[in-house]
């Protein structure tokens, strides 16, 4: 049923399939898992693949639900606690209703050692959490001598150590080890030479790696290397050699190397064997020695477990020394004999009955990334351990006393157990604004409920605003909500369903966006009132005024974000660390207008030319057209305006529109089919009449070589299902445009093909149109009109009119506006027609639909492990903040579980601007000048040069500049009010500006300073 159902309800994986792709998502929509143990971090692995898409999980447990796990698992209740109900049996049915699509079963057997494990066999995965040590031995060995192996994960979170451990069998089979796109190389030249040295067109970066493999196409010379695969090796970012080239053909031009994803095997090793000497991925690089002091503290609580059938008691002095021993002997028993971190232990020990949910929340979204890649065969797997630790958190509550961290019997003791009450408190009384409440915001909530972030009936409160609606596409990584949420607002459906989570929380859902044009409702009093803002955000321009908001209002700013597998976290420390703002992504690379207009080299080109051909047609003309119309309220009107030989701006326009517009649905078929003549043959053989195959540049160079590729003329044939396609996607949208009926007879391929049939296409005849060639010419804002065409055009719609031919339906064109999550508008059917169509035109490898609604609507990738992972994260820094804890504890994170690397690093330092005299700022800084009503420009300076002891020579508002004295007219500002010259934003009774000072030589330029905070009068603060 699975399989069959992503084929139908396409709309629910749309995001998650840009990641895995059809044939990992099949695979693993015929997978059965088995998963073990309902806490934190079960419940977290369960959530992330039932959201991705297996075909069936069972999930075991014979605990029964308590109070502790109220603060450890998001789907037990009060009265599962009450009821004493079975973990298992309480969580199947809130983790069915995450995926109508997945089967959910439950088991509570008992797994003991002498256990009959034949039952496993149904599984391709078997997942074990707060297992012991015999048992994960046992039952992976087991799943290691099946034929095929069982794929084995263990993994558990104890207090602030957690672990996973992967063992695939002795050989796994892995079809694409990343999961990017084939890289596509131009070439300038191959060497006649052994080895062959290929070089990259313009000196672009290959991005290559030696070992990858490349096939050949569209080689001039030596072209018997098209169609052959080879190995290569990396001789710089610009060339790779490919073996023996001296006996070919010379190189001539053109061509282009393509990559080829190979399948690669990976070998595993048992449990047992791994124990001793275990590989694993190092994610902090600062401690390098951390994983295996996690390993043999691990493996030491384990044995204390097996000697004193317990965990060891909270803060137990002499239970931490019984540990130290343990992990002492184990680390000797290792092959490597690492030092052992014996302040590690000993918190382990402390902490061991404790539960921190943030970080079962990002080991759980690796764990869960890691069984995708068992049963779906895609991405590079873990090899076979990883480490995480929160030492960060813990290490300066040392002193505190043991009572600080015992229970006391509420949801909270799992916690408590890790960071004490008085930090339990001071996270319940957190007030937090969370800005969006997608993927990331549903999971950061998650994580606040169970933290009890906000719960302080006094003082606490979380703010969390979004102004989106649920989408279907959302459904699986937003677990917050289902099925009957869609169309409901996000903010206020994921409040309510944090509240099931923890009744104790407040939390007030908004639906406003947070810019500037919200400045009245998000003043400078709401963000002084919060302690730290969240951000959820998928775009970096809201990420950046966020920013700029926390900057100016020294708050601290916890950032995060993903793409597919990748993501980010970042933290924002007032006075201590750098801003989002204070560096930026360089810009995407924009087409050159030549090349989508005429000369396209990769799908990209032909998809965004799809696009805008979409944008024109249904978008920008009926917007013209009626602007005019609206500006010309009625016919008479324009008539009038005709005989009175007024001028009638975009008439040109509206007359050409006007002489094609369809009346029925035959008519927009023909103008299909009459678009389809113009855009993929007479295009085509306009531009070879300009520049005809033989044509050469100044240097003798061939004019049409590699990257420009000559355009083939299309003939059209109905039969061929591509020229059908746009023929029938581009009369439809013709017909909504044009407000016409059709009828599900007139779609068929008979009845277009008779309405094709008598639709007379005009011979091309060449013009003289110059084709734009040069790479740095912008897009023209508006195609001129002559005054000649104008005046032509006039004529016509006075003749227009005066025949009758305009009605007052006539006036008005339905102007669509893109949409690419709408699978009826056939919105992206005619982009992947036409961009196809061009492909072909221009021997372009072609796009299937799904790759190009994603480029053409610019979708980000998203599965549910990758936000799982960022938000438990982000919650772990939020525990630091709360701590205030030094600024060497703070981390930022990337990672991309696809590889996978996680690379965790000091938050950036912030840096100190010096301008001279020992005067020097940070970000953090700000200057305040106070006022008074008749405060002039000159008194600011004046002002500013008194209080900070140096003379500003220039002051800016924005982009706004207020005084140069450079430039013309500047020096009379310097009489005007401040109140004349500048205003505050809402709700502010100040503004920032900008100054510059003289440079200490005149050889440097002016040095801008912090921004000064002019109050308008001397009471505001």
């Amino acid at each position: 049923m699975a399989a069959d159902s992503m084929e139908i309800d396409d709309g629910l994986y749309s995001r998650q399939r840009y990641v895995l792709g059809d044939t990992a998502m099949q695979k693993m929509a015929q997978s059965h898992v088995f998963l073990s143990g309902m806490g934190g971090l079960g419940i977290e692995i369960a959530k992330n693949i039932v959201l991705a898409g297996i075909k069936a999980l069972t999930i075991h447990d014979t605990r029964h639900c308590e109070t502790w796990d109220l603060g450890t698992n998001f789907f037990i209740r009060e009265d599962d606690v009450r009821n004493q109900r079975n973990r298992a049996e309480t969580c199947l049915h809130h983790i069915a209703e995450l995926n109508p699509y997945v089967q959910i079963t439950s088991s509570t057997i008992a797994l003991e050692e002498s256990s009959d494990l034949s039952f496993l066999k149904q599984f391709q995965c078997v997942i074990l959490t707060e297992a012991r040590l015999s048992l994960r031995k046992r039952i992976n060995n087991f799943c290691h001598d099946q034929q095929p192996p069982i794929k084995f994960i263990c993994a558990d979170s104890y207090g602030i150590c957690s672990f996973v451990f992967c063992d695939f069998g002795d050989e796994f089979q892995v079809l694409d080890t990343t999961g990017e796109e084939p890289k596509e190389i131009f070439i300038s030249d191959i060497t006649q030479s052994n080895p062959g040295v290929v070089t990259c067109f313009d000196n672009r970066p290959h991005n290559l790696e030696s070992g990858q493999f490349v096939t050949f196409r569209e080689v001039n010379g030596m072209s018997s290397l098209n169609g052959s695969t080879h190995q290569i090796t990396v001789t710089s970012p610009y060339s790779f050699s490919i073996g023996d080239t001296s006996g070919m053909d010379p190189y001539q031009h053109g061509g282009l190397a393509l990559q080829i994803k190979m399948p690669q095997s990976f070998n595993f090793e048992r449990l047992e064997k791994q124990l001793m000497d275990p590989k694993y991925l190092i994610a902090d690089f600062s401690k390098p020695e951390a994983p295996l002091s996690i390993h043999s503290a691990m493996l030491a609580l384990d044995n204390f477990q097996e000697n004193n059938s317990r965990l060891p008691n909270i803060r137990c002095i002499q239970d931490s020394e019984e540990m130290q021993n343990i992990a002492a002997s184990i680390t000797e028993s290792l092959q490597s004999k690492p030092l052992l971190d014996k302040h590690l232990v000993k918190w382990l020990s402390w902490t061991a009955k404790g539960y921190l949910p943030p970080l079962a929340a990002a080991m759980g979204g690796i764990i869960s990334q890691e069984v995708l890649k068992a049963v779906s065969e895609k991405f590079s797997p873990l090899q076979q351990w990883l480490f995480l630790d929160a030492m960060d958190i813990v290490t300066s509550l040392d002193q505190i006393s043991q009572e600080e961290f015992l229970p006391r019997g509420d949801r909270y003791d799992a916690i408590r157990a890790c960071i004490g009450d008085t930090f339990c408190r001071k996270i319940h009384s957190l007030n937090l604004f969370v800005v969006g409440c997608g993927a990331i915001g549903c999971e950061m909530l998650k994580n606040f409920a169970l933290l009890g972030a906000g719960s302080d009936a006094q003082n606490g409160l979380i703010t969390v605003t979004d102004p989106d609606l649920i989408e279907k596409s959302n459904l699986n990584r937003q677990f917050l909500f289902r099925p009957h949420h869609i169309q409901k607002p996000k903010s206020c459906t994921a409040a309510a369903a944090t509240l099931s989570i923890n009744p104790q929380l407040r939390i007030e859902p908004r639906l406003d966006k947070v810019c500037p044009a919200t400045e009245n409702i998000y003043t400078d009093d709401f963000y002084n009132k919060q302690d730290i803002i969240v951000t959820a955000l998928d775009n970096v321009e809201a990420r950046r005024y966020v920013d700029s908001r926390s900057v100016s209002n020294m708050r601290p700013l916890l950032d995060s974000g993903t793409m597919g597998t990748k993501g980010h976290t970042e933290v924002i420390v007032p006075l201590l660390t750098e801003s989002y703002n204070s560096y930026r992504d360089p810009p995407d690379e924009e087409i050159p207008f030549c090349t989508l207009k005429s000369f396209p080299a990769t799908i990209e080109h032909t998809i965004q030319w799809a696009r805008d051909k979409f944008e024109s047609s249904f978008t920008h003309k009926p917007s013209l057209y009626n602007k005019f119309w609206q500006t010309h309220s009625t016919v008479e009107d324009v008539l009038q305006k005709i005989k009175s030989c007024e001028s009638l701006e975009g008439c040109f326009h509206v007359v050409k529109l006007l002489s094609r517009k369809p009346r029925c649905w035959s008519q927009c078929v023909e103008l299909a089919r009459l678009k389809f003549e113009k855009y993929f043959n007479h295009k085509a053989q306009q531009l070879l009449h300009s520049f005809p195959l033989d044509t050469r540049l100044k240097d003798g160079s061939l004019f049409w070589q590699s990257p420009k590729r000559p355009p083939t003329p299309i003939e059209f044939d109905i039969e061929n299902p591509l020229h059908f396609s746009f023929i029938l996607s581009a009369a439809k949208l013709f017909a909504e445009v044009y407000s016409l009926n059709f009828t599900e007879k007139d779609l068929s391929l008979e009845m277009i093909k008779e309405t094709i049939s008598g639709v007379k296409i005009k011979e091309f005849t060449p013009s003289n149109k110059i084709v734009e060639t040069d790479e740095n010419a912008k897009k023209p804002d508006q195609i001129p009109v002559s005054s000649e065409d104008e005046r032509l055009a006039v004529m016509q719609l006075e003749g227009v009119i005066e025949e009758g031919q305009t009605t007052q339906g006539d006036l008005q064109m339905k102007m669509l506006s893109f949409e690419k999550d709408d699978d009826r508008n056939e919105h992206i059917n005619f982009i992947t027609a036409a961009s196809n169509l061009r492909a072909k035109m221009y021997s372009i490898e072609p796009a299937d639909r799904l790759k190009t609604k994603r480029i053409a609507g610019k979708i980000i990738p998203a599965i549910a492990t990758a936000t799982a992972a960022v938000s438990g994260l982000v919650a772990l820094e939020l525990i630091k903040l709360v701590g205030r804890h030094p600024f060497e504890s703070y981390k930022n994170c990337f990672f991309n579980l696809a590889i996978p690397i996680i690379v965790f690093t000091e938050a950036a330092e912030v840096k100190r601007t010096k301008i001279r005299n020992g005067i020097s700022f940070t970000i953090w800084d700000r200057w305040t000048i106070h006022g008074r009503e008749d405060f002039t420009l000159l008194d600011f300076i004046n002002a500013v040069k008194e209080k900070y002891g140096i003379e500003p020579t220039m002051v800016v508002q924005g982009v706004k500049m207020l005084y140069i004295p450079v430039m013309p007219g500047h020096a009379k500002r310097l009489k005007l009010t401040m109140h004349k010259l500048v205003k505050a934003g809402a709700g502010r009774k100040y503004v920032d500006l900008t100054v510059s000072f003289a440079p200490e030589t005149d050889e440097d330029e002016d040095l801008p300073g912090p921004p000064v905070r002019y109050f308008f009068n001397r009471e505001s603060n």
